[in-house]
C-alpha cells in the first residue's frame, strides 16, 4: 500500500478481532451526499485482501442494502472456502443509525486468487474503446459548470470523457447511453487490482446520456478483475442498452496502457428520479 497515496489512505482499515476490520468513510469520495460505490467496494476488497489467504480480487459481488454516508463504519468479514489456488470470502459493511443500532449497508461475496500466477494464454475477440488522446478529451475544468454532485469526488479523480459522449455537458444527450474516457487517480497513484474495483463505477452514469440527471444509486454491481493493469492512464468505456421499470444495467471494460482488457463489471442501478 502507497501511504502517499490519498486512495490508500482513504481505504485503509485497521483490524480490531479477526475478521473485523475498523475502518471511516471520508466525504470526499462522495456524490450527491452519499459515499461512492466503487471507492465502498475498494475499501470492502481491501478488507478481503487481508482476511483471505490470495491477495487479488478476481471476482466480487456486492448489493447495496442503504445509501453510506461519511464516518464510522465496521467491517466483518468471513472466510467461505480455502482452496489451493482460490479462496472465497464475504463481507459487509456496517454504520450506527440516529438510534444507535448497527445497520448492513453493503454485503460482498468475492473470490480471491493471485493475478500473477495466471497463464499468459490470451483469446479474445474484445478490441480497446476508440477514444481520441487524452490531450483531445475534456474533463471537469473543461465544463462551464460543476458536474451536479461530484465537486468532492473530482477532486481525487483525473478523468477526462470522449467529447463524443459528452453532449449530455451541454443539454443534448446522445440518447445511446454511452460514457468513454480515461481515468487515473489524481495523486498520479499506478492502477492496481484493487483501485480497478473504483475504477468501474467512477465514471458519470450512462443515464446523463440517456437524457436523465441526478443520483443513480447502484442496486448490485459485480466486477471481473483479469490481470494487474500496466502503469498509467486506463480507457473506460460504458454502456447502457435497456432502460425498463425504473432501473438499467451499466456494462463496463476496462482496458490499460499495454491494451489489455483487465477488468470488466455490470451493475444495476436505478435510474434517476
Amino acid at each position: 500500500m502507497d501511504s502517499s497515496s490519498r486512495f490508500d489512505r482513504d481505504t485503509a482499515v485497521a483490524l480490531r478481532s479477526p475478521g473485523v476490520y475498523d475502518t471511516d468513510l471520508s466525504a470526499d469520495w462522495t456524490i450527491f451526499g452519499v459515499v461512492n460505490g466503487g471507492y465502498l467496494l475498494a475499501l470492502l476488497g481491501r478488507a478481503l485482501g487481508d482476511a483471505l489467504p490470495h491477495p487479488h480480487p478476481f471476482s466480487v459481488s456486492a448489493h447495496y442494502l442503504a445509501p453510506s454516508l461519511p464516518g464510522p463504519a465496521v467491517i466483518r468479514t468471513e472466510t467461505v472456502r480455502t482452496g489451493r489456488t482460490l479462496s472465497t470470502g464475504q463481507a459487509s459493511l456496517y454504520q450506527r443509525a440516529e438510534d444507535g443500532t448497527e445497520r448492513e449497508h453493503i454485503r460482498v461475496l468475492a473470490t480471491y486468487g493471485d493475478l500473477d500466477a495466471l497463464s499468459d494464454d490470451v483469446r479474445t475477440s474484445a478490441k480497446p474503446p476508440a477514444i481520441p488522446p487524452y490531450e483531445h478529451c475534456l474533463g471537469p475544468s473543461d465544463a462551464p459548470e460543476p458536474l451536479p454532485g461530484s465537486a468532492e469526488i473530482a477532486r481525487l479523480l483525473d478523468i477526462k470523457l470522449d467529447p463524443a459522449t459528452l453532449g449530455w455537458a451541454l443539454g443534448a444527450p446522445s440518447g445511446k447511453g454511452e460514457v468513454r474516457g480515461w481515468f487515473g487517480l489524481a495523486d498520479g497513484r499506478d492502477p492496481d487490482p484493487l483501485s480497478l474495483l473504483l475504477t468501474v463505477d467512477a465514471l458519470p452514469p450512462t443515464a446523463f446520456d440517456l437524457g436523465l440527471s441526478g443520483w443513480t444509486p447502484t442496486v448490485e454491481l459485480t466486477t471481473h478483475v483479469r490481470c494487474r493493469p500496466a502503469p498509467g492512464p486506463l480507457r473506460v468505456s460504458i454502456t447502457t442498452r435497456n432502460l425498463a421499470g425504473g432501473f438499467l444495467e451499466e456494462d463496463a471494460e476496462v482496458w490499460d496502457s499495454a491494451d489489455r482488457l483487465v477488468a470488466q463489471s455490470r451493475q444495476l442501478a436505478r435510474a434517476p428520479r
